[in-house]
């Protein structure tokens, strides 16, 4: 069985808990709202190679693209959280 088969269910049961609880702030901590990004991360990234196994893309393009939707990410996140994902990622003792 796949990671993303084997923990599709737990996400299911994560997503069903949050939507019963929408109008609360979750007041994630450092090591969850981490999570939370790795988790996103690996799911996109997922549903990303499935677009570039049916459009055929080359192994370039496919490289590019990821890098691109990385980088999107850091930015999107940055935005909207003034988090720096890097730091977040390499800084043991990052706070958010």
């Amino acid at each position: 069985m796949s990671l993303g088969k084997e923990y599709s269910p737990i996400l299911v049961e994560i997503e069903n808990g949050l939507i019963d609880t929408v109008a609360l702030k979750p007041n994630y901590t450092t090591d969850g709202f981490r999570a939370a990004i790795y988790i996103f991360q690996s799911a996109i990234f997922d549903k990303m190679i499935d677009l570039q196994e049916k459009e055929n893309m080359s192994d370039e393009d496919c490289e590019l693209m990821a890098k691109n939707l990385g980088e999107e990410l850091r930015n999107f996140i940055g935005r909207f959280t003034a988090i720096d994902t890097h730091k977040l990622f390499t800084d043991e003792s990052a706070e958010i």
